[in-house]
């Protein structure tokens, strides 16, 4: 063996000896492996504070530093500042603990969804309102923008974390009553415009509330359901269905005391509605509902859960009794 194989060998050995000393110190020196979950991403930014103290105040910022993925959908700062000025609260302390939860939660989904996966329509969120225990419904509309529930637009989109995607939000996404879902789904203008047409009209403010007689069942009518009415009406619009007629009418698409899902329905079920008046609903290939007046009613969507109560969506305007 030649002197430089000698010299080779020699420092093969050497280093193999430090590498078994090096690793023998592991326990002294435990490695740090860095994460960038949720928890980490809003506690790291400071535009996100807020939302961080909330999550800390609410106790969830465990489970979005774990290994499940979820989807957020994350307030900025300015958002939460306005949050807490529109509830009349002076900080995030003021805010009742189990309220700020089910608010974070109303921000979240579990799995991964980019942009790209949403469109228009109802996805749940992780939040439960005071009139059921299923999750509450989310209305996404994809349009120029990203708006949820009519209240937050998407201002940056598909920030990958390691346990999911985070989508910036310039409005806290406050939990939705019945009325949120009305103005929110461009299908329910006419319906809108219908509810809110007298100044003597309380359906909004009934429908707003979380109290007797909540929690409400709704069967919205869609714009197209208006249109067809008044064609069979023979009215040029919706300002020449008299009012008394309008508010008999109206009131004969809310169920009160009772948060019915499509799966509480069953065959022959006869509804007593707030107006007082009743119709029927039938099972089959679709959900039907029989009105007074003998007209048939199809619905086209079901279960859109709201904090105080559901909607289901039909085809057409329900009539009660002619007087």
């Amino acid at each position: 063996m030649n002197i430089i194989s000698k010299f080779t060998k020699t420092a093969v050995i050497a280093f193999l000896a430090l590498g078994i000393v090096g690793c023998s110190n592991d326990d002294d020196n435990e490695v740090v492996v860095e994460t960038n979950t949720i928890a980490d991403f809003v506690s790291s930014n400071d535009n996100y504070s807020s939302l961080a103290a909330a999550l800390d105040a609410a106790g969830l910022t465990a489970t979005l530093d774990g290994s499940s993925n979820y989807t957020v959908f994350a307030p900025n700062n300015a958002a939460f500042s306005d949050f807490l000025a529109a509830n009349n609260f002076n900080s995030l302390a003021d805010v009742p603990v189990d309220l700020l939860k089910q608010v974070l939660l109303n921000h979240v989904q579990m799995g991964e969804i980019k942009a790209a996966d949403l469109s228009t329509g109802y996805i749940e969120s992780m939040a439960k309102g005071s009139a059921s225990d299923e999750n509450l419904s989310m209305y996404i509309n994809v349009g120029d923008n990203v708006v949820i529930n009519g209240v937050a637009t998407v201002t940056s989109a598909d920030i990958e974390v390691d346990n999911g995607i985070i989508h910036a939000v310039d409005q806290v996404i406050g939990l939705p009553d019945i009325t949120t879902f009305a103005t929110a789904d461009p299908n329910f203008e006419i319906l809108v415009a219908a509810l809110t047409r007298e100044e003597d009209y309380n359906f909004v403010s009934i429908l707003q509330s979380t109290g007797d007689p909540s929690p409400y069942t709704v069967f919205a009518p869609t714009n197209q359901a208006f249109l067809d009415l008044l064609d069979e009406l023979d009215l040029a619009s919706l300002n020449d269905i008299p009012a008394d007629l309008l508010a008999s009418v109206l009131s004969y698409h809310v169920v009160t005391g009772a948060n019915v899902r499509s799966t509480d329905l069953s065959n022959d079920m006869m509804v007593t509605t707030f107006e007082t008046g009743a119709f029927t609903v039938n099972l089959g290939d679709n959900v039907t509902i029989l009105d007074e007046s003998g007209r048939t009613s199809t619905v086209v969507a079901t279960d859109v859960q709201a904090s105080n109560g559901v909607i289901h969506v039909i085809d057409q305007v329900l009539l009660p009794a002619a007087e």
